[in-house]
């Protein structure tokens, strides 16, 4: 029997295996996608949002607890558990010592990567190089992984693991971190969370899902039916207004368009719908996919003009162009009148004062309604770009309750063998909202506490039976 059986393949459950194999524990970690598709959604990441009070290698400035915290608070609508959130700010200070140990190398962030060279640290290589790095870390270390391995169901008895039952398989463990991901991959679950609109639209039949094809939430479904105690909303969700022309699955970063803050985006109606300007493009861009999900038909466009090229990360594919408006809400199919008008309405309110794309400027809008708070320029130069965009799912969650020692609870009681952490878990710090680069500190910080107490846990079961866990 193996002491720590852990259940996923990304960032959290790569921390946890590490965790638990360096704290002496036998490990062995089932990932459902194959060798080439490991490390679900984490290698589609690229930085992590650290916690420092004064400069560090690649972080300028400090930014330190309060700051990261009020952060939080702010996009999620106080949809947080402060001391978890708290947690995991203060874990994000001390995770990279320990991270270049197990080979991560960081870098500054690129051009066009706004507002984030004070709070966030960059992968070099990005995610993929920081998951292939915990995989050469891993195996160096003895932890067995076996891929194309999708678990289907969890032993309990009551509220402790017994094994888990992949494909007529069933591993047992003295000890279990569930680390699969959130559900964002099951497009019956998604359709069933968001129902029908009142235009007659089931709106999940059009989201576009950024990360792994994996995460399909088979156990998450039935850790919550088997009486584990649930937390979340089924339709929150890290949700991104990506590129409309992107895959169903796995389009990762290269999908995501950073336009918006710089122009107007307006529906399939030719209608703006919120304000484009409300705060720094890494706080708010993970809002845009929910907004846009509520639109008719679930898209929109992004406009900006030749001003805003070279002030933000310039999309992997162009966008559709034109030399008058008139002529780019023709190109895109929108009603050209009623375009034309809703940004001669936007021109006409503008009022600019010192633009400056990098920090919250005076340029806004007056007697607008949505109003644009900041960077709103007149979009009034040719040529006129147009980006379609539809939602893009990365992680939902709906996810499993903790306390500090990433326990799965029951009835309001933590296992004593069962533990959780990444997008599983990741609903108790994000209630809603995201900041940039939080799941990955959530999913590290969690990540190493459950594969530590995991250890901890079959250690104590080994030394009651009088067994000596496995090398």
């Amino acid at each position: 029997m193996v002491d720590v059986l852990v259940i996923g393949g990304g960032n959290a459950a790569l921390c946890a295996a590490l965790m638990a194999r360096e704290a002496g524990a036998s490990v062995l970690m089932l990932e459902a996608a194959p060798l080439a598709w490991r490390g679900g959604n984490s290698q589609h990441t690229r930085n992590l949002r650290c916690m420092h009070d004064a400069p560090q290698d690649v972080l300028a400035e400090a930014y330190p607890e309060e700051e990261f915290w009020q952060d939080l608070l702010k996009v999620t609508g106080g949809k947080t558990d402060e001391a978890l959130a708290r947690l995991t700010v203060r874990a994000s200070a001390t995770c990279r010592p320990w991270m270049r140990r197990h080979g991560v190398h960081f870098q500054p962030p690129l051009s066009g990567a706004l507002h984030v060279a004070r709070t966030n640290a960059f992968f070099m290589g990005g995610g993929k190089a920081l998951v292939n790095a915990y995989y050469r870390s891993a195996q160096a270390l003895g932890v067995r992984v076996r891929y194309d391995t999708p678990v289907d169901r969890i032993e309990l008895d009551g509220d402790r693991f017994v094994a888990a039952h992949a494909g007529g398989e069933r591993f047992t463990a003295r000890a279990c971190v569930l680390a699969a991901g959130g559900f964002e991959s099951n497009r019956e679950w998604l359709r069933e969370a968001w129902g029908q609109n009142a235009r007659g639209e089931w709106p999940a039949d059009n989201f576009l899902i950024r990360g792994t094809r994996f995460n399909t939430g088979v156990l998450l479904k039935q850790m919550i039916a088997a009486g584990a105690d649930a937390i979340g909303d089924a339709t929150q969700a890290h949700m991104v207004a990506i590129d409309a022309r992107a895959p169903l699955y796995d389009g990762g970063i290269c999908t995501r368009l950073d336009s918006v803050s710089l122009g107007v985006m307006v529906n399939r109606e030719a209608e703006r719908f919120y304000d484009e300007g409300e705060d720094f493009w890494p706080k708010r861009y993970a809002i845009w996919g929910r907004l846009v999900a509520q639109q008719p038909g679930q898209i929109g466009y992004s406009i900006i003009d030749a001003k805003a090229i070279g002030r933000f990360m310039p999309p992997v594919f162009e966008g559709t162009q034109a030399d008058s408006l008139a002529e780019l809400a023709q190109r895109l199919g929108l009603d050209v009148e009623r375009f034309v008008q809703t940004l001669a309405a936007y021109n006409a309110a503008c009022r600019v004062g010192s633009f400056d794309h990098t920090r919250l400027d005076d340029c806004h809008t007056a007697g607008l309604l949505p109003a644009k708070t900041h960077w709103a320029l007149p979009i009034d130069t040719p040529p006129f770009h147009g980006y379609a965009l539809r939602p893009g799912v990365t992680f939902t969650y709906l996810g499993l309750k903790v306390d500090a020692s990433a326990a799965v609870h029951f009835g309001g009681r933590p296992s004593a063998n069962l533990f959780v952490a990444g997008e599983m878990m990741a609903g108790n710090v994000l209630g809603q909202g995201y900041t940039a680069g939080v799941g990955m500190s959530i999913g590290t910080a969690f990540g190493r506490i459950a594969g530590t107490v995991a250890a901890r846990a079959a250690q104590s079961q080994t030394s009651k039976g009088g067994q000596h866990a496995a090398a």
